[in-house]
């Protein structure tokens, strides 16, 4: 169960089953540097079921692909088992399917097998299912191999009647059938979940692009008038929050080149504090994903899920009008966030009207070089008196240009390449004041294909856009298990 084919949910683990030691091991998340020795793994533990009548078919669909693979770990959905000297030893990663979490993969190398490392795996995926909101977790496995149905059975897992499947797992079965599965042993189950009984909880921070952007005037404040269409993507980075009852708030986790007091996320803690008459404080941890500098609002969109998510932890009642104002306070792209839709945007960002956008999934690439947002706006080659576009004029695809991309091209070397380079391809923007750069897509197969040809001075991945934002659907499930 996971992203695209990536569904083969087995405990491939263990091959002596007299004797149990558990080994001491951590798990941490995975690297796409680790990506061929995590299929390694898979093979090695697919030979736990040669002479299985389901051989066949594992043997057909392992190792994983690669590239659904790597898109996984870039959403931080796979952790790897290490031991002290940091040698992988299993992983787990998990999936989304119609709005259920799912245990896409777990193995563990058959060497060290019944040590505890497949249970340390299946912990850490349902807690993380757990912090995420998610009232379950599901998985499919055989019901006739001691360390598949019976392991997960022992972990609280029980056989979903297939009465109840979802249309994901009945698609599966479907797909079980045409690849020759022995479908009588295979086996669907669900584990029911509960709040962290420490109280963390987890909020995606989702990454956005600027459509287009163009600066129509310069206001007496020094501020700029803006046009723009932010479009939110399913990729980003994601926060941990919890409850502290002794009113300070705290970033226990160091996030590298952003202090404390300058982090966008801890100051929307203090001002949502202050604002609400919140006696309580909160931890929160920031896991970066989304490249500083590169135009996607990483530190804004971090912003957001803090007033968000903190908003429904402390209970503090503020709805999504006074959430955004706040918002505004700390950052022009903070309100888009604190709604949750793509939108066309005026002013300096915080007049926004929602805005329907076709199904699209985009090549993002980062050049790794950092542009500061302040000295492009100060520059004297900047355009500031473009006429005002009109919403038809960027439907029809007349308006797609991007202010900042003459000034970003003429003063960061990288950001032009990856324009140029990306551009072979077709019609390559600028994300905001970069230095990310994107291209457009009908078909996640095309974007894919494009970074599978991505030269390794450059790092890109594939997000799709979406109509409503991950933070808001996590905010749904949270209030669910409320």
């Amino acid at each position: 169960m996971a992203v695209g084919s990536w569904f083969r949910p087995v405990l491939r683990a263990g091959v002596q089953w007299t004797g149990f030691q558990r080994m001491t091991c951590t798990i941490v998340p995975a690297r796409h540097d680790q990506i061929d020795t995590l299929r390694d793994i898979e093979l090695a533990a697919l030979e736990m079921f040669r002479g299985h009548p389901a051989w066949r078919a594992y043997a057909a669909t392992t190792p994983s692909d690669p590239d659904a693979l790597a898109d996984a770990i870039g959403r931080g959905r796979v952790w790897v088992a290490v031991d002290a000297s940091g040698y992988e030893l299993g992983y787990v990663g998990v999936g989304v399917e119609d709005g259920e979490a799912t245990i896409a993969e777990i193995d563990v190398l058959p060497s060290h097998g019944r040590q505890g490392i497949g249970a340390r795996l299946l912990e850490y995926a349902c807690a993380w299912a757990a912090e995420s909101g998610y009232p379950a977790i599901n998985l499919g496995t055989l019901s006739d191999v001691p360390w598949n149905a019976p392991f997960y059975a022992r972990h609280g897992f029980e056989v979903i009647d297939p009465r109840r499947y979802t249309p994901a797992l009945e698609a599966h079965r479907r797909q079980d059938r045409e690849r020759g599965f022995p479908i009588d042993s295979r086996v669907y189950m669900r584990r029911r979940l509960h709040a962290s009984p420490e109280g963390w909880t987890r909020w995606p921070a989702p990454a956005k692009l600027n459509l287009f952007l163009r600066i129509t005037g310069r206001r007496a404040d020094g501020y700029h008038e803006l046009q723009t269409v932010f479009r939110l993507l399913d990729r980003g980075d994601e926060l941990r929050l919890r409850v502290c009852p002794d009113g300070q708030i705290r970033r226990p986790l160091e996030v590298p080149g952003v202090p404390e007091a300058d982090d966008l996320a801890v100051r929307a803690a203090h001002l949502l504090r202050e604002r609400a008459g919140v006696k309580d404080g909160a931890e929160i941890e920031v896991v970066k994903r989304i490249p500083m500098g590169g135009g996607l609002g990483g530190g804004s969109s971090d912003a957001a899920s803090v007033l968000v998510g903190l908003n429904h932890l402390w209970q503090a009642g503020l709805d999504e009008d006074a959430l955004a104002a706040l918002g505004c306070e700390l950052g022009a792209d903070v309100p888009v966030f604190v709604r949750g839709r793509s939108a066309w945007a005026e002013g300096v960002g915080e007049r926004l009207a929602p805005i329907e956008l076709p199904r699209r999934w985009y090549v993002v690439l980062d050049p790794r070089e950092h542009v500061p947002t302040a000295a492009l706006f100060q520059a004297s080659e900047l355009t500031r008196n473009a006429p005002a576009a009109t919403i038809s004029s960027f439907a029809s695809g007349e308006t797609a240009e991007n202010a900042f991309e003459p000034v970003v091209r003429a003063r960061h070397p990288r950001v032009s390449a990856a324009l140029d380079w990306l551009g072979a391809f077709g019609r390559a923007r600028l994300s905001g004041s970069g230095g990310c750069v994107f291209l457009e897509f009908a078909s996640r197969e095309r974007a894919e294909a494009v970074v599978r040809r991505c030269p390794a001075r450059f790092d890109a991945w594939v997000a799709a856009g979406v109509g409503l934002s991950p933070l808001h659907e996590a905010l749904a499930r949270h209030r669910a298990v409320r």
